[in-house]
Parts: structure tokens; C-alpha cells; sequence
């Protein structure tokens, strides 16, 4: 049984408004698709659903993280997404009534809303700017995707180890903008190194050549799943 957070009752209404999906949408149709929505818990580690299953709607994360991978005949596998709280996944393959072509896995205890195919259908067809939001959330995973593709294809992997860790500084999108020196910044890593290493296209040997490499180079510093980052902009320098 999950030792994940929890109420007696989740008040799932009250989480579907607060969610950038739903957050425009009048009460009615709120509680609409509040009735079709189910509650999933899941223990770290355990399958969401496996490739090949059939959808039967989407999913939202309302706390933990989720892994989204390809299986693999050898035993690997290929990270495609690691999504924390408020991210929503399935909708695409829903829409298309095809098999999940990946599977889910949560990384840590999380709980999960499940949103019927059913419902979110009929509310498209009676409320456009639902649907233009859905397609926006669609078009922006797709926009990620692509730019996964362009990574992997045109950048070195000391340069997506860089960009990942710049990704998950503490700072948000201000990390992005040239910087003097700043004062030293801490990462925690969400999820193992293993798992990182699969999301950027690499072996986990690489993955810890190349962390030992930035050591060596001074340019971070790494305590377990800690990782301390002196000059922020000599990193960003370093990955050009």
C-alpha cells in the first residue's frame, strides 16, 4: 500500500479547477468532468500501464513523478519523459484510439487523475476554448519532442548534460540569461542518475564520465543526488 500523502478524500473538483486545463471552464463543467474522473495512487515503482494497453482517457499528476519509457528486448529502456505535479500525459493516443506506445512507471509514491475519454470529448464539442487549450498542450509536447530530437542529433552529450542541469536550477527561466558570478546554486536530482542518463541519450558510464569531467573542470560539485553549481555562467560558457 502507497505511503504517499493523503486525505481521507481527495476533492477532486477543486483540483481539476486549479489545474491550467480546466481553470477556465464554468462549474458545470467542472463537476461534468469531475464525475468522470477517478483517483489513482501508485507506490514507487509500480506500472501506471504497460506499452501496448489500451487508453481510456488522460492523466493528470496531481503530486509525485512519473517515468515514460520504451521497453527494451535487452533489458534497457529509453526514458522519453520524466513528469512531475500538474503535467498531464496520454491525451494524443487517446484522441487516435491507439495503444499506449510507451509504458508509465511512477518514480516516486504519486497520485494521478484519470480523465474519461467520454467526458473530455463531449466537452469539446460544446466548448471551443477547451479544445484550443487541449490543442496547445498538445502542440507544446509536441514542440518538446522536437526539440529532444534537434538535442540529440546537434548537441554533444556534455553539452545536454549542461543543458539538463541548467533546466533544473533553482532559478527557473532566469538561468537561461547571461550571468556574472553568482552565488553557488544547488540541484537536487528528481530521479536517479540512471534514469537521467536514459532521458539524455546516454549510458549511464557517460552520464558519470562527463558529471566527473565538470568536476575535474571545477566547474560543479557533487554530493549524492546534490549537485552545486559555483558560477552559473561559467557552466553555460562551458556548454557553447
Amino acid at each position: 500500500m502507497t505511503n504517499a500523502p493523503r486525505t481521507e478524500r481527495t476533492d477532486v473538483h477543486t483540483l481539476l479547477g486549479r489545474l491550467p486545463l480546466f481553470s477556465e471552464l464554468s462549474t458545470e463543467h467542472v463537476t461534468k468532468i469531475a464525475e468522470s474522473t477517478r483517483e489513482k495512487r501508485l507506490s514507487k515503482g509500480e506500472m501506471l500501464f504497460q506499452k501496448g494497453d489500451t487508453p481510456r482517457g488522460f492523466f493528470i499528476i496531481v503530486f509525485g513523478q512519473v517515468k515514460l519509457a520504451f521497453p527494451s528486448t535487452q533489458g534497457n529502456e529509453k526514458v522519453v519523459e520524466i513528469l512531475g505535479p500538474k503535467k498531464s500525459f496520454g491525451e494524443a493516443v487517446m484522441f487516435i484510439d491507439r495503444p499506449y506506445p510507451v509504458f508509465a512507471e511512477a518514480l516516486t509514491d504519486t497520485l494521478l487523475l484519470h480523465v474519461g475519454k467520454n467526458a473530455v470529448r463531449s466537452l469539446i464539442e460544446s466548448d471551443a476554448s477547451f479544445a484550443l487549450r487541449m490543442l496547445a498542450g498538445m502542440s507544446m509536447q509536441l514542440h518538446s519532442l522536437i526539440a529532444d530530437v534537434e538535442s540529440y542529433s546537434l548537441r554533444s552529450s556534455t553539452q545536454r548534460v549542461i543543458g539538463y542541469l541548467i533546466q533544473h536550477c533553482p532559478m527557473g527561466k532566469e538561468c537561461n540569461a547571461p550571468m556574472g558570478t553568482l552565488e553557488t546554486l544547488e540541484i537536487t536530482l528528481s530521479t536517479s542518475k540512471q534514469v537521467i542518463a536514459s532521458r539524455l541519450n546516454l549510458t549511464p558510464e557517460t552520464l558519470s564520465r562527463i558529471l566527473h569531467d565538470l568536476v575535474e573542470a571545477q566547474l560543479i560539485a557533487v554530493q549524492g543526488k546534490k549537485i552545486k553549481i559555483p558560477n552559473l555562467h561559467r557552466l553555460q560558457e562551458f556548454g557553447l
